[in-house]
């Protein structure tokens, strides 16, 4: 009996742990634990770095297309700009070309002709021809003048006369013809402009 109390003493003995023992063995898979959860934390970290990394340099790259797109639309608007400067006139020369080589061919028929009336003729059609032109595709329009009534917005008078022949203001002789472009004064025509008498005595009275 003595033998067998021995032995069921020993189990027990075997069986009661230290609480120290059996609390470090509890602790040890909660600190794995822990570090796991750490270093899975980390690695999100690392992985959210690289991500923004990848982002910059995603951004980085539109920038550098997009500031280098810009730079070429720039050039190519100067350069567009400076041909437009340089050749914006190529329309009308090409109308004057034209013009030019009608002078020509009545300057050569002059030449071989000593007829002044055909030569005269040749170059008035020139000119009616050249006055149409620009009439009819640029809007160019003379301003008539001699016979109408002064208006210091479409005349310009370097010379006045008396006359009693008129009752207003009129232009009696034109030294320069004016013209509107589209309806806008381009160049006011130079005019005589004839005063009635009757005004000027009124005026030199007063």
């Amino acid at each position: 009996m003595s033998e067998n109390k021995d032995e069921l003493n020993q189990k027990e003995e075997e069986l009661n742990i230290p609480e120290e023992e059996l609390s470090t063995e509890a602790e040890a898979p909660q600190e794995q634990q822990e570090a796991q959860v750490e270093l899975s934390e980390e690695e999100k970290q690392l992985q959210e770095i690289e991500a923004l990394k990848e982002e910059n340099s995603t951004l980085k790259d539109q920038y550098l297309r997009k500031q280098a797109d810009f730079e070429n639309y720039r050039k190519r608007m100067i350069r567009e700009k400076e041909d437009s400067v340089k050749y914006g006139n190529s329309a009308l020369l090409t109308d004057l070309v034209e013009i030019i080589d009608n002078f020509e061919r009545a300057i050569q028929s002059g030449e071989a002709s000593s007829d002044f009336q055909t030569f005269h003729d040749g170059i008035h059609m020139i000119e009616q021809q050249f006055s149409s032109m620009l009439a009819n595709k640029y809007c160019l329009e003379k301003i008539e003048a001699e016979g109408e009534l002064y208006d210091p917005n479409l005349h310009e008078a370097l010379m006045m006369e008396d006359s009693e022949e008129v009752e207003e203001p009129t232009v009696s002789q034109v030294f320069q013809t004016g013209y509107k472009l589209h309806q806008r004064v381009l160049r006011p025509a130079k005019v005589k402009m004839a005063r009635p008498v009757v005004l000027q005595d009124k005026k030199n009275k007063e």
